[in-house]
């Protein structure tokens, strides 16, 4: 039986994520979900005139939702499910205000993913990104391993585009990491960082350094900002979309994502930005890499931060 994905939402971020996985042409079948009516169908039929022009086979689905979970059997059988649904921040919002009406949505959402893909590996987008991930398990109940978040992937992005920018460099030379949380506690790590292959310390200034650490944390802001209507989706698209193309071909690729922590970096009991190598169950096993005192210290203040706010969500 061929591999089967599911998109939950149709705005810009779930569109793009859906053109991106039919593009890869691993799936057999996108199936993308929207509570506006007809909004998915339309998108289906887009994509699907594009399969000649862009040469791939995945056929695109568009289902409309129901608040009673109609339409929700047009999962059924996805390996992977991609949750895009909620509120997209406005400038001045931070990430942290979608709380409580994205936690609506995103339980809702992952009750009926439970029932119609049980087996699949979650993959949680909706902001705030810890807290929905960790809401996200809570609602399905399934393993911790099969329902992880997306944040490190993009910001890790971020912070490579910002040092190849300012360095002039092409951006596959750079090698950069983010861990912590998708927010205020997040944590680059310049002492894993590179460019050519060559600590990223010795390429510039600790100063200008900690300038693009900053420009990173506030990343998503700045896009929000200068859209005014929404947030951004082609660089959280692709990373979304990489993770699931990780899942469907049981890479083993080794990512940033938000993921269970239990004993690893000494911390335990929280879904956090960490590596991880990814496969058909998702998380395959959490990766520790050598972080300086700073590092380690700041990644333990970022789960402190958001298993304070994990705990809240449980009754949402």
């Amino acid at each position: 039986m061929g591999k089967k994905v599911t998109v939950v939402g149709a705005g810009f971020y779930g569109s793009t994520t859906a053109q991106r996985l039919a593009e890869y042409d691993v799936f057999d079948t996108v199936v993308i979900t929207d509570i506006v009516e007809g909004k998915p169908a339309g998108l289906a039929l887009d994509l699907n005139q594009s399969r000649a022009v862009e040469g791939f086979e995945t056929k695109v689905v568009g289902v409309t939702t129901g608040p009673n979970g109609e339409g929700y059997e047009a999962i059924e059988g996805s390996d992977v499910v991609v949750i895009t649904a909620g509120l997209p921040r406005k400038p001045g919002m931070s990430r942290m205000d979608l709380l409580e009406t994205n936690a609506k949505i995103v339980r809702q959402v992952a009750e009926n993913v439970a029932k119609y893909a049980p087996n699949a590996v979650v993959i949680v987008v909706s902001n705030p990104l810890d807290e929905m991930t960790a809401l996200a398990q809570l609602a399905t109940q399934f393993p911790k391993n099969r329902v992880l978040g997306q944040a490190g992937m993009l910001d890790t992005a971020r912070f490579t585009n910002f040092v190849a920018e300012a360095l002039n460099v092409p951006v596959k030379s750079v090698r950069t990491l983010t861990l912590g949380s998708h927010g205020d506690t997040m944590v680059p790590v310049p002492s894993k960082s590179t460019v050519n292959g060559k600590p990223l310390r010795e390429a510039m200034p600790a100063e200008q350094i900690e300038e693009l650490v900053v420009k990173t944390r506030n990343g998503g802001a700045e896009v929000v900002a200068l859209l005014k209507t929404g947030s951004a989706y082609y660089a959280p698209s692709a990373a979304a979309a990489r993770m699931a193309k990780a899942v469907a071909e049981d890479s083993g690729d080794t990512m940033p994502v938000c993921a269970w922590v239990d004993g690893e970096y000494g911390i335990s009991g929280v879904y956090l930005g960490v590596e991880a190598q990814i496969g058909a169950e998702g998380v395959k096993k959490v990766v520790e890499t050598d972080l300086d005192a700073d590092e380690l210290a700041a990644l333990k203040e970022a789960a402190e931060a958001v298993r304070a706010k994990q705990a809240d969500v449980a009754s949402m």
